[in-house]
């Protein structure tokens, strides 16, 4: 058993991308200061699914509606949208933040539902999203996130592929909340099953090269774009002025302008 053995979607989306950037926020754990437009789209998102985990359990949610109006409008415009979802059946199981874990090829995937809801012939996966619906459904069906909670609901619970779906939920809209539901086969599990393997056969061979050796983890390729609008773009000397920190006599104080902050609690 490797020593970094929790992996979630964000991790596995990240190792896909790029594994160097990976490597910066897990292992050398860096992290650049977030904006304050970035910071305030967080906490408004965590108090959105602290009120809907609440009100799922049937605590309280009035001091949290009372502390945010826009809290109470996507509330009351969900629950208008999806009513069969948000209403208790009697012959549905269904838990708020339901957590799942599988071992696989020694690491722990873990997957959080926001919403798990579960009969004898299906069961549904639901997320809620707060920000706006993506126009590429591709785009979501291929994230990690889908992915996986898919794959791991069908490999710890009796339910085929095909009695699965996931549905995410996009509630803080312009005007009513949207929601896209993707549905499970078999031939979309298998192909999960091998992409896991091929990418955690991988980690399996960067993780002893860079503790043992000091070997980094592989780059992006820069043709794909992605690297301009990354935090880690001059540490990973993919920006022109990385190019003159490298070599220019004030490679060090530049590099000490550089704020990162140590990531807690992983």
């Amino acid at each position: 058993m490797n020593n970094l053995t929790r992996l979630s979607q964000n991790q596995l989306n990240l190792l896909e991308t790029c594994p160097r950037k990976f490597q910066h926020l897990y292992l050398d754990q860096l992290k650049s200061p977030l904006s304050r437009e970035q910071q305030e789209h967080i906490t408004w998102g965590n108090r959105f699914h602290l009120l809907m985990q609440q009100r799922e359990l049937g605590l309280p949610i009035e001091s949290l509606l009372n502390e945010d109006p826009q809290l109470e409008h996507s509330l009351n415009a969900l629950v208008r949208a999806a009513p069969e979802t948000l209403t208790p059946a009697s012959e549905t199981w269904r838990e708020a933040e339901h957590c799942r874990t599988l071992n696989f090829q020694g690491y722990l995937l873990t997957v959080v539902y926001d919403l798990l809801l579960a009969d004898a012939q299906k069961a549904d996966i639901f997320d809620w999203k707060t920000y706006l619906q993506p126009t590429n459904r591709n785009q979501l069906a291929n994230d990690w996130q889908t992915r996986l909670y898919l794959y791991v609901l069908a490999e710890t619970s009796p339910y085929l592929p095909e009695q699965i779906a996931m549905t995410y939920w996009f509630v803080k809209q312009r005007s009513a909340p949207t929601s896209l539901t993707l549905t499970y086969d078999n031939a979309q599990h298998e192909k999960t099953q091998q992409d896991l393997t091929t990418l955690l056969t991988k980690l399996d061979r960067w993780l002893p090269e860079y503790r043992e050796q000091g070997k980094p983890f592989p780059q992006v390729a820069e043709e794909k774009g992605l690297c301009p609008s990354c935090s880690f773009a001059v540490r990973c000397q993919r920006t022109p002025e990385s190019s003159e920190l490298v070599t220019g006599k004030d490679w060090c104080s530049s590099v000490a302008e550089i704020e990162e902050v140590p990531l807690s609690n992983l």
